[in-house]
């Protein structure tokens, strides 16, 4: 039978995962998902994403395609894998795709979230799924600091030193940061992102935010093109991954999205 080629929407918890990638002997998102969409083609296969998330980073819209010769409806790849999908991990929606289709090769664009609880108490409810500041920010200075981002960059100071990416010179579109209440959401729209890349540049912004440094510093700051200078990594817990934008001949709704308000 000939091959067909389907892209699902996923959205996960990273919690519950260590990571995307599939490892030997620990969780993660890609096991859970060959496993479940295996089940019901009835053979093995691999499911391939539009970018690795790392421990504990969550997704409202990732995108993956995987191929097979089963004859399925597309519910089938919805409501029936996710029958076998552990709870954290969901399929929103399928679309058969053209064999060219790539989650990965032929994104056009990513888009991130960051969401911050700044109080001084440390959440209890949402203790996973926001990131969290006690300290007092000045978030005119972070919108200043934030505008340097913006254009084509060498990134390298927001490098993870395990990062295979062939190139860290990288376009980033958008950075937008708003707040509602204690909540400050930080969006950030890039052609690709470094490993580690939007983690590494909320430490700068919470730097610059926090007094430590002025504005323009993260001028300075790309233009050393090294890790070592920069702050450390920020933690994972309020990052999600909310959309995967692809060029318009392939019919996907990958604009990005928000679950349940600011997440």
């Amino acid at each position: 039978m000939e091959l067909k080629r389907y892209a699902l929407a996923v959205e996960y918890d990273g919690r519950a995962f260590n990571g995307w990638q599939i490892q030997p002997d620990v969780i993660t998102v890609q096991g859970e998902m060959e496993r479940a969409v295996g089940r019901m083609a009835g053979h093995p296969l691999r499911v391939h994403a539009a970018g690795r998330t790392d421990a504990g980073v969550h997704a409202t819209r990732q995108i993956v395609h995987f191929d097979t010769d089963a004859n399925r409806p597309l519910t089938a790849w919805v409501r029936g894998v996710n029958s076998f999908l552990p709870s954290g991990v969901s399929v929103l929606w399928a679309q058969q795709v053209p064999v060219d289709f790539h989650s990965r090769f032929v994104a056009t664009a990513r888009h991130y979230r960051y969401l911050l609880l700044q109080h001084a108490i440390r959440p209890g409810i949402m203790a996973g799924q926001i990131g969290w500041i006690h300290n007092s920010l000045d978030l005119e200075k972070i919108h200043q600091a934030s505008r340097y981002l913006l254009g084509e960059h060498d990134f390298s100071s927001f490098r993870a030193a395990e990062c295979q990416a062939l190139s860290p010179v990288k376009q980033m579109l958008k950075v937008d940061i708003g707040r509602q209440g204690d909540l400050i959401y930080f969006d950030f729209s890039a052609t690709a992102f470094l490993h580690h890349m939007v983690r590494n540049i909320m430490g700068a912004l919470l730097h610059i935010g926090k007094g430590n440094e002025p504005a323009d510093w993260m001028s300075w700051l790309i233009a050393q093109q090294n890790r070592s200078v920069a702050p450390p990594t920020f933690m994972p817990d309020g990052l999600y991954l909310t959309g995967v934008s692809y060029p318009e001949k392939y019919g996907l709704a990958t604009e990005p999205v928000q679950r349940f308000g600011l997440i």
